[in-house]
């Protein structure tokens, strides 16, 4: 064989796995895209538009402590232990016990 055909063979399965790589990222993005569509509608199922106001800007703040506090009010909402539409002021209950679960505390040693 010639050394221009193995270059050849040799870019071409380089090309092959590079596009694998993006399809596997790009099908894992659209997933991701449909589940926060998904989770987005259940939420505006469960709150009022105040609490889902409320929720949109501690999202806007603080991106992690919002994802918990999401998961935790889709939880309580599918299992029944919150009334639905959850209001602004049960929004406010539930992220101060998220809140506390998630803070991280400093200590300075002087």
């Amino acid at each position: 064989m010639a050394e221009g055909e193995i270059e050849d063979r040799e870019l071409e399965e380089l090309r092959r796995k590079k596009l694998e790589e993006l399809q596997k990222k790009a099908e894992l993005e659209r997933q991701a895209q449909i589940a926060a569509a998904q989770r987005r509608m259940a939420l505006k199922r469960i709150l009022t538009p105040e609490a889902l106001a409320r929720l949109d800007n501690i999202r806007i703040v603080r991106p992690e402590l919002a994802e918990a506090l999401e998961q935790q009010i889709i939880a309580l909402a599918s299992s029944g232990r919150v009334k639905v539409p959850i209001d602004d002021n049960t929004l406010k209950k539930i992220l101060e016990a998220v809140y506390s679960q998630t803070r991280k505390e400093y200590k300075f040693r002087l």
